[in-house]
């Protein structure tokens, strides 16, 4: 029998349940990759934490995409995929998709919520204990770069759009939101910023609306503030329409030093008939007459485009025409996307549907083009000094990293990536090959030993480095 000493054994605590995982899968755009970004950090201030490869998850979100119907079609197979892989996890379906059709996703194995309004996205994740905003993001998983979106909505009527369906409600998010935002992003080693938006020329209308022109919010006043922003980093466009790319806005990026001479100005159609059917506010001619103004004030800048092909009564001479405008361009790049009629744009209904195989065959000669265009301007940039963010290792060539160059080209360097990861190194581009720019390292930088980019700098001003020109 036990004294009255005797020293009791308290039961044993029980163990701190084990923190659940996510794991997030995006489609599309900048923006929806941003909205992921801050659906995941919404869920790490819950408590959640990411899943590793091959690690199992307890939620899945799949942030969708429905400019095309290949893009409802790759959501759909991508959250099949998700629920045969981990058929106990849970489904969170979010994006435009599931803004346009709520009720498909929703009878989908495993789709536990349909997230139909991004701004309710805090009370949606509420089941699995997010309580609160936040301001912005810290972070960009999986990215050298870090996305940030400035600017929701769109007020145009394109006919085969239909994006300001599911995103009717056009905002701009206010400039200090932005600078601090990107701010986080610099002093956490992000060293490109890319700015998205759904209509990102159109940034501010709203801000500034009903006040006088010294009082407004737009995009180049977003910019300027940006540029002065202490720390060493770049600021890349993502798209801009082509109608707004005029001169102003020309002058003001030029006269910036942490704008990348990248610009992507949406072509669409070189045929001013289709471009009119479209209801785009420009002609193949205007559209030209902005790409030389920006060459001209940019300094050899890369221009990008996207491109339909086979829109409802495209014939060969309109294709050619298009064929023709990207020559006359000298795009860096092309997008090439395959029509696709969306129910409840006015372009579904129209006449006249280019027939499947016609499609293919444009498709593949544009994509030829395309290429041919892209390695033009790559050889074009041999001599170039470039300012390089380095991202990952260059499998092709040991001893060598890949990044993107200020012009949106990739480029291999010598290096390694411990020391070069996420850093802006400049470099001179000296060949081609294949759809890589190789270049050398500038000056007395090693580019094994290279630490930090304020290095640049330094020697910079002892005369002892030529600065890139971007």
């Amino acid at each position: 029998m036990a004294g009255p000493f005797a020293i009791s054994t308290p039961p044993p605590s029980p163990l701190a349940p084990a923190p659940k995982r996510f794991r997030t899968a995006t489609l599309g755009c900048k923006v929806n990759q941003y909205e992921t970004q801050y659906a995941q950090e919404l869920l790490e201030s819950a408590g959640w934490l990411a899943a590793k490869p091959g690690e199992p998850a307890d939620l899945c979100l799949v942030n969708t995409c429905t400019v095309t119907h290949e893009a409802d079609v790759k959501a759909r197979h991508l959250i099949r995929k998700l629920h045969r892989e981990q058929p106990s996890g849970e489904i969170v379906v979010m994006g435009c998709y599931a803004t346009r059709a709520p009720d498909d996703l929703a009878r989908l194995p495993g789709v536990q919520k349909v997230v139909t309004d991004k701004d309710q996205l805090t009370k949606d994740l509420e089941p699995w204990g997010v309580t609160d905003s936040l301001p912005g993001i810290r972070g960009f998983a999986g990215h050298q770069r870090a996305f940030v979106k400035v600017q929701d909505g769109c007020l145009l009527d394109c006919a085969y759009c239909i994006i300001p369906t599911v995103r009717p409600r056009f905002s701009s998010r206010p400039i200090e939101d932005i600078v601090s935002e990107v701010a986080g992003l610099v002093a956490n080693g992000y060293r490109e910023i890319v700015l998205g938006g759904i209509h990102l020329g159109h940034y501010g209308l709203d801000l500034s609306k009903g006040k006088t022109r010294q009082h407004w919010s737009r995009l180049w006043h977003l910019l300027d503030k940006l540029e002065a922003l202490p720390g060493e980093f770049r600021i890349r466009l993502s798209s801009l329409d082509a109608a707004e790319a005029r001169e102003s806005l020309l002058k003001s990026l030029a006269g910036n030093r942490r704008i990348a001479p990248h610009l992507h100005l949406c072509l669409q159609s070189g045929s001013d008939a289709v471009l009119t059917s479209m209801r785009r506010r420009y002609s193949a001619a205007r559209f030209l007459e902005q790409v030389a103004m920006a060459k001209e004030l940019l300094d050899h800048p890369a221009i990008t485009t996207d491109l339909i092909v086979g829109y409802p009564g495209e014939t060969e001479a309109d294709f050619e025409a298009s064929c023709n405008v990207a020559r006359l361009a000298g795009f860096a790049g092309m997008h090439l996307f395959a029509f696709s009629a969306r129910e409840g744009t006015r372009a579904a209904s129209l006449p006249n549907p280019v027939h499947p195989t016609i499609i293919h065959d444009r498709m593949r000669r544009a994509a030829v083009l395309e290429a041919e265009l892209a390695n033009t301007f790559r050889h074009s940039l041999i001599g170039r000094n470039l300012d390089v963010l380095v991202e990952t290792a260059d499998e092709a060539r040991p001893g060598h990293v890949v990044g993107t160059a200020c012009r949106g080209t990739k480029v291999s360097l010598r290096g390694l990536l411990p020391a070069l990861r996420r850093k802006l190194v400049p470099v001179r581009a000296t060949s081609v090959q294949d759809d890589v720019v190789l270049a050398e390292p500038i000056g007395e930088v090693d580019p094994f030993e290279y630490k930090d980019s304020k290095i640049i700098h330094t020697m910079a001003i002892a005369g002892r480095l030529a600065l890139p020109v971007c």
